[in-house]
């Protein structure tokens, strides 16, 4: 037990020197798109909408700062991004039948902790990633009868693969999938709620520079 004891005394104590750590900043574009089980109406009086996304996807940018704890082969990697993307909804007046598209620009912090194993410059990583909306998209119908709800953060994760060049420029590519939905809600004048249940996704591409 003595020198099981010394042994882990000293593993611990030789750790911090035979870990790297790093620090990064970093920034890219993403396609992103969401999707819907099915259209989805709201009524409220004798006005009812019907609310869909359109499946385009459309392009987005992030950029921030990350750190990089490096073990051996393997390194734990959080990042701290502002991310911005855009969705589009085709909003219809069933009472008119009259349609447009709405497009809603998104503002996010993300908050993605990423493991990984490193095959010489190659990466391979994934993990969980946390985003909080920062304000209030547009909303979706432009009536005062009804009001478009958000919730403020939602659950996904990240994966993908990476390149290290000269020990500082860092490439990746990930898919950035979800958790959680929007979990977005348009309430008419009666306080009855209509969930979107729209879903988010992402294709992520990024370049970073080490210190």
């Amino acid at each position: 037990m003595k020198k099981l004891s010394i042994l882990i005394i000293a593993v611990l104590i030789a750790l911090p020197s035979l870990a790297q750590l790093k620090f990064g900043l970093k920034g890219g574009i993403s396609t992103t798109s969401i999707s819907m089980d099915e259209v989805k109406q709201v009524t409220s009086g004798t006005t009812t909408y019907s609310v869909a996304q359109l499946k385009d996807s459309k392009f987005g940018f992030h950029a921030g700062v990350f750190t990089r704890l490096t073990l051996w082969k393997l390194y734990v990697q959080p990042e701290v991004l502002f991310a911005s993307a855009s969705h589009s909804y085709t909003v219809t007046n069933v009472t008119t039948s009259t349609a447009k598209e709405v497009v809603q620009n998104i503002n996010q912090l993300q908050v993605p902790v990423m493991v990984g194993l490193k095959i010489g410059p190659l990466r391979i990583n994934g993990g969980p990633s946390a985003s909080l909306n920062i304000g209030s998209p547009k909303e979706l119908i432009s009536d005062p009868n009804f009001k478009t709800m958000y919730s403020n953060m939602t659950i996904g994760y990240q994966a993908g693969v990476g390149l290290d060049i000269f020990k500082k420029l860092t490439l990746d590519v990930r898919y950035e999938g979800s958790l959680s939905k929007y979990q977005t809600q348009i309430e008419n004048a009666l306080k009855t709620k209509v969930n979107l249940d729209d879903r988010p996704n992402a294709f992520l591409f990024s370049v970073g520079l080490m210190f």
